[in-house]
């Protein structure tokens, strides 16, 4: 008994190695190939057998070589990974929307599993994509198109299948959260910052995606998209970056007990679904507003289990590296499976999504932080506070700062209790029009239940 049962054991560990055709070898190109090399024992443990990179696609073929050192073929055409015959699995590490679509579709129509981590991809085309997918019975992976390492997509998709989720909120673009640390800890202005984080290495040369909060969006769209079995809908996002926020804002946030991050945010509510990544106000004791530097973090709130936090690199060559091979695993150990009984790629089955409608902004409720420069002068309080009252808007918080001598304005700022968003913008318009405030009213939204304990 013993002998036949360590037959099929042996024969399994030396089934031919699943064959992988990865198409870029830049920084996370590079970390996969490393990282595969160097843990390839462990790896071929975990799937059962062995996962080799067979050929490169990469325009640099010199550097490509150099890197692979005679352990691969390379090539300088995608598609001629994509038309190979022994290859398995495609990973595309290219990006952006243009020709890394046309080659994940035509690897799918070849009947090629897909690893991406291209978040920018799914978020716009990812239906189109999961359904090509899901017609041809095979997979697309993507753990690495979110939140570098952390294993939160396999968190959201099966590990919390049991709960209803209610909310996610994440720091999920650490070029942001490391501008945003730096303008807190030195009281440095955006520009200053930018500039050290692209010395650094943490931001590109272009930050635009970035500092925008256009990447952020991508995260959240998908991670909404399977928290609540929806369609991706990334055009109904609504999207603000950090490039208007002040070092004044940061530190009247923080003497208010609050630190500032740019938070990507969704939420189901009786009305639909808020998705939205902006700057954001966090009470400075929650786990959220600690999270420092170019580190990523997510907060997710299910029924059953709570409030679980999900923490580390959130960019970089080996973090991203281990979320594209965990991928891989999945799919050596599932591809000999039948493809109705895989996980399902937005963890709800096709059939059973949901078009829950995506809340215009005017229609969410979160509290507000307002910063008004006016006039020192008499009654200008009680007209802002009038006409707040007039919009149904409450104050929960007011800080007047005394005018330096021989000044004839100070600043204002006030925390609000929740409304709409609609009426909030109502408001604004009517105290902008007052001829005691000076200036553009600064308007950050502020979230006081993000992050607790219990909601």
């Amino acid at each position: 008994r013993v002998q036949t049962c360590a037959l099929p054991i042996y024969g399994k560990s030396i089934m031919k190695p699943i064959q992988v055709g990865l198409l870029g070898i830049g920084t996370v190109g590079s970390g996969v190939f490393t990282v595969l090399s160097r843990n390839q024992e462990e790896i071929q443990r975990r799937a059962g057998r062995g996962i080799r990179i067979h050929t490169v696609a990469d325009l640099n073929t010199q550097r490509a070589q150099e890197l692979v050192k005679g352990n691969a073929q390379v090539v300088n055409d995608a598609r001629q990974v994509i038309q190979n015959p022994e290859i398995d699995i495609v990973v595309e590490l290219i990006g952006g929307y243009g020709i890394a679509k046309d080659l994940v579709m035509e690897a799918i129509a070849a009947g090629k599993h897909v690893v991406t981590a291209n978040k920018a991809l799914l978020a716009v085309h990812g239906n189109e994509i999961f359904k090509a997918a899901h017609a041809k019975g095979v997979m697309v992976a993507f753990e690495a198109a979110v939140a570098g390492g952390i294993p939160i997509i396999k968190a959201l998709r099966e590990g919390l299948s049991a709960n209803r989720i209610e909310w996610i909120a994440g720091i999920i673009n650490g070029t942001t959260n490391f501008i945003l640390s730096e303008m807190r800890d030195k009281g440095l202005d955006f520009n200053t910052v930018l500039k050290e984080a692209q010395r650094l290495g943490y931001a590109e040369a272009d930050p635009t995606f970035d500092i925008e909060g256009t990447d952020a969006a991508h995260k959240a769209t998908i991670m909404s998209a399977i928290a609540f079995g929806v369609p991706m809908q990334f055009d109904k996002a609504h999207v603000e970056g950090i490039t208007k926020l002040s070092a004044t804002d940061i530190r009247y946030a923080e003497q208010l007990g609050y630190r500032i991050k740019l938070l990507g945010i969704t939420k189901k509510t009786p009305s639909g679904i808020e998705l939205r990544v902006h700057p954001t106000l966090v009470p400075a004791k929650r786990l959220l507003a600690n999270v420092e530097g170019a580190m990523n973090a997510v907060q997710v709130f299910g029924d059953a289990v709570g409030t679980t936090l999900y923490y580390g690199k959130g960019a970089g060559s080996e973090p991203t590296a281990s979320a594209v091979i965990a991928d891989l695993v999945d799919v050596t150990r599932l591809q000999t499976a039948d493809p109705e009984n895989r996980v399902p790629h937005l963890a709800f089955q096709p059939d059973a999504l949901q078009n829950t409608p995506i809340l215009p902004m005017a229609e969410v409720t979160t509290s507000y932080y307002l910063r008004l420069a006016v006039a020192d002068q008499a009654g200008v309080l009680a007209d802002i506070t009038r006409i707040l009252a007039a919009h149904g808007v409450s104050i929960d918080a007011l800080l007047q700062k005394e005018a330096a001598e021989g000044e004839s304005q100070t600043d204002l700022v006030i925390l609000t209790h929740e409304t709409k968003e609609k009426n909030m913008l109502a408001a604004l318009q009517e105290m902008q029009d007052l001829k005691t405030v000076i200036g553009e009213i600064v308007k950050i939204r502020l979230e006081n239940q993000i992050g607790r304990a219990h909601v």
